[in-house]
């Protein structure tokens, strides 16, 4: 309203065509994601700048609208930095990663602009999001190249593309070259240790932090209590979240709840950590219910996994598919079929979409895309012909034995292992092991988490080909070696 106001004050004493006021004002419009209103005032604006263009661009990307924002790009008669790091934290913003390394790459073929540190934040959490490690590599040598100062933004961002990427050690170093560390800093090398289930040396790691005098913010906590987890460290974790308000007066949050939750239930202190739920000081979110049900599913009481989904079922649709998934998957493990057909059957009622499994992998440094039963990559065909023999060797020489638990359908076996050798993940190591040398490690990024058949074809498959496999999915890292897989079968 105030806005409004000025502009309106604006045209009164004639300074509609002052360009640093339009200017001003194009910015106002798009923060508040005015966009028609500023496109409006840019079309009637008889002088634009640099500026104008930007502004209006970045009421595009903040709002989410790249098809406008890309359209204005192609149309700017001239580029500043400021401009390519607005589209390219859009593209980051809305999840178009690749979108986003292919802009970064167009703005090195523009003499007349230099990436800046903005830029190489962004560029480094898209490939820390799709574990594009050559391109994180080679924007790492250039930044030491053009000589940037590592600032916190940098070596944090830096450590982080590294972790995300499978390669905890070029993080640490990364972090021990870092001469000045801040909360940040320490932040990123705990979360990443965490997320490779090195609990223990997060704890360590933390306990450096303190000695350091530096203190904790919820962020880092939040790093330690998930490296807790994933390690089954039930006790130190339950200490660090006693301890938050007494020793560095931190209000625990939701997701501090949910991460001792999960830790309890990952345990298989199932009441424990329904106790915790229900004595939780806010509404426990759908994050924290489904993490419960999840470990009731993989500890088989479906009693409490039933008390869990009526919860489930009172909540908003629009939060809560991943839990009817879980439910089901409970009911079809222990053989529940009726069961798994009422939940089918609420699902379709209520109208929930689920996330469909998706899997990323880096090969000379183009990032692949494979869904799970995809049919549209070029070398599809190629794909499922060596997905097939990747499979028969690895029943043969790695003894996996199909795991078809959390079918959700009751069909014939031979169906049922159809349903789960096509997962996204298996494709996108069968184009692993037909695109890459002997010898080389296999990087996959997985949008959800990885299923107890995958997790078992990969142990098989990194032994029959003697091959590591390196699997982040959407809550930790599975590095599968010779057989054996760094999570030690808990997570």
């Amino acid at each position: 309203m105030y806005g409004r106001n000025i502009h309106a004050l604006v045209i009164k004493f004639g300074c509609e065509f002052d360009t640093f006021v339009c200017n001003s004002l194009l910015n106002f419009y798009s923060i508040f994601g005015r966009t028609d209103e500023a496109q409006n005032l840019f079309d009637e604006m008889p002088q634009r700048d640099v500026v104008s263009w930007t502004s209006l661009i970045s009421g595009y990307t903040k709002h989410g609208k790249m098809g406008r924002a890309t359209e204005l790009f192609s149309e700017m008669p001239d580029r500043n930095e400021v401009s390519w790091v607005v589209m390219i934290s859009g593209f980051v913003g809305i999840g178009r990663y690749n979108d986003a390394l292919r802009y970064f790459n167009d703005m090195l073929c523009d003499d007349k602009v230099k990436p800046n540190e903005p830029v190489f934040v962004c560029v480094l959490s898209a490939c820390a999001h799709l574990g594009a490690l050559d391109q994180g590599k080679w924007i790492h040598v250039y930044i030491d190249k053009i000589g940037m100062s590592k600032s916190s933004n940098i070596s944090t961002s830096l450590i982080d593309m590294y972790a995300k990427c499978g390669r905890i050690d070029c993080a640490n170093r990364v972090f021990n070259g870092t001469s000045k560390r801040d909360v940040l800093t320490w932040t990123s090398m705990i979360s990443g240790l965490s997320m490779h289930g090195l609990g223990e040396d997060a704890l360590r790691l933390f306990s450096q932090m303190l000695a350091a005098g530096i203190k904790p913010d919820n962020i880092t906590l939040l790093g330690v209590l998930n490296g807790c987890s994933h390690s089954g460290l039930v006790e130190e974790g339950c200490s660090v979240f006693n301890d938050m308000e007494n020793l560095w007066g931190i209000s625990p949050k939701i997701e501090h709840y949910g991460c001792v939750v999960d830790l309890l239930a990952r345990a298989g202190q199932l009441e424990r950590a329904f106790e915790v739920v229900r004595g939780m000081p806010m509404e426990p979110d759908i994050v924290i219910w489904r993490a419960l049900l999840s470990s009731c599913r993989v500890h088989r009481n479906v009693d409490l996994g039933e008390r869990i989904g009526d919860h489930i079922s009172q909540l908003d649709p629009s939060f809560h598919g991943g839990g009817y998934v879980l439910l089901s998957n409970l009911y079809a493990s222990v053989g529940r079929w009726d069961r798994v057909d009422r939940v089918r059957k609420q699902m379709n009622k209520k109208k929930i979409e689920l996330n469909t499994g998706c899997s990323w992998i880096e090969v000379d440094g183009v990032v692949h895309e494979f869904l799970a039963a995809d049919k549209l990559h070029p070398r599809i065909t190629e794909i499922h012909e060596k997905l097939n023999e990747v499979l028969k060797r690895a029943r043969i020489e790695g003894g996996y034995v199909t795991n078809t638990n959390q079918v959700l359908f009751d069909l014939s076996e031979e169906e049922k292992e159809q349903a789960v050798s096509w997962h996204s993940e298996k494709l996108a190591v069968a184009f692993g092991l037909l695109s890459t040398d002997s010898g080389t490690p296999i990087r996959i990024v997985k949008n959800l988490r990885i299923c107890e058949d995958c997790h078992s074809a990969m142990k098989a498959i990194s032994r029959a080909f003697s091959r590591e496999i390196v699997v982040r999915d959407r809550s930790r890292f599975h590095s599968f070696r010779e057989g054996n897989c760094s999570c030690k079968d808990y997570w």
